[in-house]
């Protein structure tokens, strides 16, 4: 008796064994593909890049600073002038902010100590508008003056001895003058060699000694105390960058203020 099966019926139990194969064929495709994307964007989102302590910074002021006004606490900008460059990547490029305060500012004395500005650079501001916090000191300064940096990042003022010593010289031959003409005799030249003397010493004990100065247009070179961590993902400079055009500061002489300024 010859079998006889309707068409659709063995339409049905065909097709299915087809189907199946492919479907669970693609099913691991699909989880494959959505698992990876989310570990590649942790792994970039997370990187690191770190600036060693030590790397140095060349800077320019963009607010004048001096020991005559200067107190704990006061803001100093400054900005950038070259690219910091590691392995050839542009960490930070020309143009980024730097702001910092002021931590210590003594005045200089009127017998002895010179003028102490101590400075510490907190915050970095990137072109990008990137913000992190670093810790970083003055190392060197050219102010246009006679101010120096030691091994701790204090700006140290002048000590203008040479006009202290041009002060006493000057009032003792006016004394000397005036006790010559007066008496016309030796000891009355001594005598007023003597007052002289003790006018110009007056004068610079009354007297401040020169103020440590950092007009605007100073350069500094700081460098970091600690390392600097920035973020990977917003590093992305091609472009050096250019820093603002200011005015070097005019070169200057130390000078005394007098008492009681």
């Amino acid at each position: 008796m010859p079998n006889h099966f309707p068409r659709w019926l063995v339409a049905a139990l065909i097709l299915p064994c087809f189907a199946g194969p492919v479907s669970f064929a693609q099913q691991p495709e699909s989880a494959a593909t959505v698992s990876a994307s989310p570990q590649g964007t942790e792994s970039k989102s997370g990187e690191k890049i770190v600036v060693p302590a030590g790397t140095r910074l060349a800077l320019i002021l963009h607010n004048s600073v001096s020991t005559r006004q200067a107190r704990s606490g006061l803001a100093v900008y400054l900005e950038t002038t070259f690219p910091v460059v590691q392995n050839g990547r542009i960490l930070i490029p020309a143009g980024s902010y730097v702001s910092g305060e002021i931590v210590e500012a003594k005045r200089p004395g009127r017998v002895k100590g010179r003028a102490e500005l101590m400075i510490r650079l907190n915050t970095l501001v990137l072109p990008n508008g990137y913000s992190v916090d670093f810790n970083a000191v003055p190392e060197n300064a050219g102010t246009g003056g006679n101010e120096s940096v030691n091994s701790e990042g204090t700006i140290k003022g002048d000590t203008d001895k040479s006009a202290d010593v041009a002060t006493v010289v000057t009032t003792t031959a006016l004394g000397l003058g005036i006790g010559s003409a007066t008496t016309l005799s030796g000891k009355g030249a001594a005598v007023g060699a003597a007052a002289g003397a003790g006018v110009g010493l007056l004068a610079v004990l009354a007297s401040r000694g020169p103020e440590a100065e950092l007009p605007r247009g100073s350069t500094i070179e700081a460098v970091l105390t600690r390392p600097l961590y920035l973020d990977a993902e917003k590093i992305q400079f091609t472009d050096p960058g250019k820093a603002s055009l200011l005015p070097g500061p005019e070169n200057r002489r130390p000078e005394r203020r007098r008492f009681p300024y």
